[in-house]
């Protein structure tokens, strides 16, 4: 018997996070390099539908973990459910994607089972027989290859945007799912969650936009970010910031990209007037189209750009605008 990779895949309220799909690729790659076989989980209550979609990958097994008690989610419930299956399924690498639900999670997991966890990677190779994970340092200024020395299970999390979801492959048929009850005695359970704040329905997930229009401090006041905003509106995208912008207060903190705000992996990034500090890079870079504007042709983020716009961005974005509403127009 190969050894064995699972990827649990995120669902909260039902709903699956589509990072997750990242993860699977990277499950999917990694059982390539190894020749270790690849199964994927997924954790909840009466989240057979999600297990049944995942099924549609390239996996050779899906495994559905439920209890009444995973349901709202709680890190107590989600460690101690996991914490039994693993302990029956015995996989030798356990991915997950860095999100704010297995941060939350993870370590309780990997602790109460005497394993560690490598966290944020963003790459992957397989080394005279050596798992190794590549994770970044000092907000992206260093790149370290880390490699377990303890017994598996082992446990990773990929960073946003490390792997690409579209490029989950799809298996040849559908994969069987097994529903796994598991029993998560009462008392385990030491918070009860309530309803949503108000303010955070309002917050912004930008892990899930597929285009984003990010401004920094070349915007230069306050009062101008409605252009930019514009444009996001017209592409049908999010409006997202650079660190100053949000530290002075003309965006809210949650629109914040780079390595003290989210990381983000669009379809299409829009960088305008931002010079592209490693903090910044380290939180968009691995969008799949990446277009900047800004009047320094030295700019940091033209290393990274697909494509580099040189030159003063309210000249350029108005008109802009006017071409993509004209587009959409002519699409109609």
């Amino acid at each position: 018997m190969p050894d064995t990779i699972l990827v649990v895949v995120e669902q909260r309220e039902g709903k699956l996070n589509r990072v997750s799909w990242e993860t699977v690729t990277a499950g999917q790659a990694i059982a390539a390099a190894t020749g270790w076989a690849l199964e994927a989980a997924v954790v909840g209550s009466g989240v057979n539908s999600i297990a049944s979609e995942v099924a549609g990958k390239k996996v050779a097994k899906v495994y559905d973990i439920e209890s009444p008690k995973l349901e709202p989610y709680t890190p107590d419930a989600f460690a101690a459910g996991l914490k039994q299956f693993l302990e029956s399924l015995q996989p030798k690498l356990v991915l997950m994607p860095h999100t704010y639900q297995v941060r939350d999670f993870v370590p309780k997991l990997a602790t109460a089972m005497g394993r560690t966890v490598i966290s944020d990677c963003i790459g992957f190779k397989h080394e005279g027989g050596k798992a190794v994970f590549t994770r970044q340092m000092f907000q992206g200024k260093l790149a370290a290859d880390v490699s377990f020395s303890s017994d598996a299970p082992w446990f990773a999390t990929f960073q946003n945007g490390a792997f690409r979801g579209d490029k989950a492959e799809a298996g040849a048929a559908a994969a069987p799912v097994e529903t796994v009850n598991v029993e998560i005695p009462d008392g385990v359970i030491r918070n009860k969650p309530q309803e949503v704040f108000k303010e955070a329905k309002q917050a912004v997930d930008l892990t899930q936009a597929e285009i984003i229009v990010a401004v920094g401090r070349g915007i230069k006041e306050q009062k101008n970010i409605e252009i930019a905003k514009n444009l996001a509106d017209a592409l049908g995208g999010d409006l997202a910031a650079s660190r100053p912008i949000c530290d002075s207060g003309w965006l809210p903190m949650d629109r914040q990209i780079g390595s003290s705000g989210q990381t983000v992996a669009p379809k299409l990034y829009l960088a305008l007037g931002i010079s592209g500090a490693i903090q910044h890079i380290v939180g968009m870079k691995g969008s799949r189209a990446i277009i900047a504007v800004n009047k320094d042709s030295e700019a940091p983020i033209f290393e990274i750009a697909d494509y580099a716009v040189v030159g003063n961005l309210f000249d350029i974005v108005p008109p802009l605008i006017e071409e993509v509403k004209k587009a959409k127009a002519g699409s109609n």
